[in-house]
């Protein structure tokens, strides 16, 4: 690729030496395993092959009676959601490489577009219909014709590459996820059944296991997954994992009542955590009832709130 890039530039004799300069510089930044070499890593590798193989176990597992181990799973799980956060940052860096690539021929489109995944896929259909050659005579003037065509088809090979990869890390992820949630009602079983399958699989690898989050303290606990502190007397940072709980998620607790209803669901996913370590409740019948009973908490309070704002009515 080098060789034959050299030798184009020999051949465009109507550009300066600055023009030349300027284009090689773009052709040498072409090498995209210099900048994201995540999916070339030996932990990807090894993860995915892991995951993978787990999946294939599994069923054959299942098909002749046989058990999954969850110590084994447990880890699989961390490092699974570990990768998948490494996976989800690798994209914004390709996401950033195709729109700084191609912001010349559809600049608007960022706009429109917000999700990298889309926003991959949306340019690969334009890239398939549209070419910056078709743009020469608007840009008369503006650039020479040469470098428009060398530019347009370097930029477009480019950039289907890096869409291709971050269509890749995107399938790998899915992979990761229909995994984790898989393998949660089995390996934890209660807390998976009280914050839901993903908020359960987060809550466990990032506190290091079950055993390291059930002997935690709910003020870790609420922290877990979250980007910032927030200083005291307000909510616990954005991302956290507790905040993202299906059970806080589809009816918010009212402001007032929020910190409490967080606070209480930390404290009843470490004791999840500490029957699921201890193996059990293997049907999860125990994750079931409390979360019923803290359901039926909030919609008290909610009742509460919204009787004190009719009667202040």
């Amino acid at each position: 690729m080098a060789t034959r890039d050299a030798s184009f530039l020999d051949d465009l004799d109507g550009l300066s030496d600055n023009e030349k300069n300027l284009l090689r510089s773009a052709l040498n930044y072409d090498d995209l395993d210099n900048f994201f070499k995540l999916r070339k890593s030996r932990r990807y590798i090894e993860t995915m092959q892991k995951v993978e193989y787990a999946l294939i176990e599994s069923d054959d597992k299942h098909k002749s009676g046989g058990v999954d181990d969850p110590e084994y799973d447990q880890q699989l799980i961390i490092d699974c959601n570990i990768l998948s956060v490494d996976i989800e940052n690798e994209i914004v860096l390709i996401h950033n490489f195709i729109r700084d690539k191609y912001q010349l021929k559809v600049p608007e489109l960022e706009s429109f577009v917000y999700h990298p995944i889309d926003y991959a896929r949306v340019i690969k259909k334009i890239g398939h219909e549209r070419d910056l050659t078709s743009l020469a005579a608007d840009l008369e003037g503006l650039l020479p014709s040469a470098i428009i065509t060398v530019f347009s088809c370097w930029r477009l090979g480019k950039a289907i590459e890096a869409w291709d990869r971050a269509l890749a890390l995107h399938s790998a992820k899915e992979k990761l996820v229909h995994f984790v949630t898989s393998r949660m009602g089995y390996i934890a079983p209660n807390l998976s059944a009280l914050v839901g399958n993903a908020v359960a699989a987060k809550l466990m690898a990032t506190a290091g296991g079950l055993s390291s989050l059930s002997n935690m303290c709910v003020s870790d606990v609420l922290l877990l997954g979250a980007k910032t502190k927030i200083s005291s007397g307000q909510f616990y940072g954005a991302g956290a994992c507790i905040e993202q709980s299906e059970i806080i998620q589809t009816k918010p607790p009212p402001p007032a009542f929020r910190s409490l209803a967080c606070k209480l669901l930390a404290l009843n996913s470490i004791v999840a955590a500490s029957v699921d370590s201890a193996r059990g409740y293997p049907t999860g019948i125990y994750g079931t009832s409390i979360r019923e009973e803290l359901r039926k908490k909030l919609e008290k309070c909610q009742a509460a709130v919204a009787d004190k704002v009719q009667f202040a009515e």
